[in-house]
């Protein structure tokens, strides 16, 4: 079920009308509720893979309470690789079988083997990824002894299948949103504003930012090789912007549609797009993923710690790990490696931590120095977003080679004017809100509150007026 469907808007408010009007004050009726709505929510895409979300719930809910029971610590590996096993497996076979099997055949066929390989037509399972890798936060914590192991299993379901962030996250950890479920709630009518005031910048961040700059991109990228050089730059761009849109307006209205049922979800973007290097972007994009390798892998591997050579390891395997999590493609590899790349002068120089705060934060513009670093940064990001939108490496390095000419000067073939009009007010809007968990949280607070109410109205125009042709989130592919 999409976020800006006709589904979605009926389904909403029928789950907000029951939760807190039919099932207020019982909390084991709310969480019962929310297991049910989120499974329709799921099942209404294929109802056939509500099965593997609950094969998963059940196996970490059954070791998260065997962890509690069990001193030793041979038994207790085995408890975690079990599920590691399971969940990574299940995740391997939908998301990466076919891609190790062609790239098997492939390295066989370069020495003169020819082999008939035995593909699937498998269809990923919506969202898998981020499902997987929020059951996983829960059975490594119990392990680490740093969360208490649940015997409340509707819930541990509600927690894993919640379904305002189920298909494309953020990955919540347990030990911030599974508390959440044990606790009674009221509803604040404040926090609900908020939540509603979020979905509705997130729906502009997909409808006119990112569907608008869809169409762009796909025409361009589409069609690479009958443009000039600026017309290509210019399809990068638009595609920068459309996943920043598209994925950023996601989190936004999972974020916010959580804040009607009283939870709290963490952000999981920072206007990452003025960040002023590579390090400060990666802080700023996919908090919850970029965290979650963090903890889970990086640090393990030993993180910043030992010799260089061990920190450059450690990045590299980060970003390339990061990378194949997106998909099974060479491009997302060589995207990840891209990374990696940018990162090492910062980490070689001791500068990977140099900028915590926000840009300008005392200021209304950004001074020359900070100008110049905001623009390399999202020119180093646009240049490996193309592997990321490229269907193969092939295609990346050709559309990159064909920006190498003088046409690079000239105007581009393709030039949207409303599109561009609509990305100069969003790019305004998101840095005077830079400071907030989302652009608009705090902005227009001093405006009475009728000029506010008609800010917001004027938004839901566009939203219906300027929407682009519906496209699916782009994250719903991982």
């Amino acid at each position: 079920m999409l976020f800006n469907s006709l589904d979605f808007a009926i389904f909403l408010p029928i789950v907000f009308i029951l939760y807190w009007f039919v099932v207020n004050n019982q909390l084991k009726y709310q969480n019962a509720l929310i297991v049910i709505a989120s499974y329709v929510f799921y099942g209404w895409w294929d109802y056939r893979f509500l099965s593997l979300i609950l094969f998963s719930t059940i196996v970490d809910y059954a070791i998260g309470i065997l962890l509690q029971k069990i001193d030793s610590k041979n038994h207790r590996k085995a408890l975690l690789w079990t599920s590691i096993f399971v969940n990574i497996g299940l995740l391997g076979f939908f998301k990466y079988y076919n891609f190790f099997v062609d790239n098997f055949v492939q390295a066989f066929s370069f020495f003169g083997q020819d082999i008939q390989p035995n593909t699937l037509n498998i269809i990923l399972p919506v969202g898998i990824s981020f499902y997987t890798f929020q059951t996983l936060s829960y059975t490594i914590d119990v392990y680490r002894g740093q969360l208490k192991p649940t015997k409340d299993f509707i819930s541990f379901a509600a927690f894993v299948s919640f379904f305002p962030q189920l298909v494309a996250g953020p990955i919540e950890r347990a030990s911030n949103l599974l508390p959440q479920f044990y606790v009674k709630r009221q509803f604040n009518y404040t926090k609900a504003v908020d939540g509603l005031r979020q979905i509705l910048w997130g729906l502009f961040k997909k409808v006119v930012i990112a569907d608008n700059c869809a169409n762009v991109a796909n025409t361009i990228f589409n069609g690479y090789e009958t443009y000039s050089a600026s017309t290509l730059v210019l399809g990068a761009v638009f595609f920068a912007f459309q996943i920043y849109g598209d994925f950023s307006g996601y989190s936004d209205i999972a974020i916010g549609t959580s804040r009607l049922f009283g939870f709290n979800l963490k952000q999981n973007f920072a206007t990452p797009y003025f960040s002023r290097d590579i390090a400060e972007f990666w802080r700023r994009w996919h908090i919850s993923l970029s965290t979650w390798f963090r903890d889970y892998v990086y640090i393990p591997l030993g993180g910043s710690r030992g010799s260089k050579w061990n920190q450059v390891r450690n990045v590299f395997i980060i970003f390339i790990v990061s990378g194949f999590w997106h998909g099974a493609n060479w491009t997302f590899i060589v995207w990840g490696v891209l990374n990696a790349v940018y990162f090492l002068p910062l980490l070689l120089r001791n500068k990977n931590r140099l900028y915590t705060n926000v840009v300008a934060e005392n200021s209304i513009f950004p001074n020359i120095k900070e100008l110049i670093q905001m623009a390399i940064t999202f020119s180093l990001t646009v240049l490996a977003w193309v592997f990321f939108r490229a269907e193969d490496v092939t295609m990346a390095l050709n559309f990159l080679s064909r920006t190498l000419n003088l046409s690079l000067f000239t105007l581009p073939q393709v030039r949207p004017t409303d599109v561009f009009v609509f990305l100069l007010i969003f790019l305004g809007i998101e840095w005077a809100g830079r400071r907030h968990l989302y652009a608009i949280e705090r902005l227009w607070v001093k405006y009475p509150r009728f000029i506010r109410l008609l800010i917001y109205y004027i938004i839901a125009m566009v939203i219906f007026l300027y929407g682009g042709k519906t496209q699916e989130f782009i994250y719903f592919q991982f």
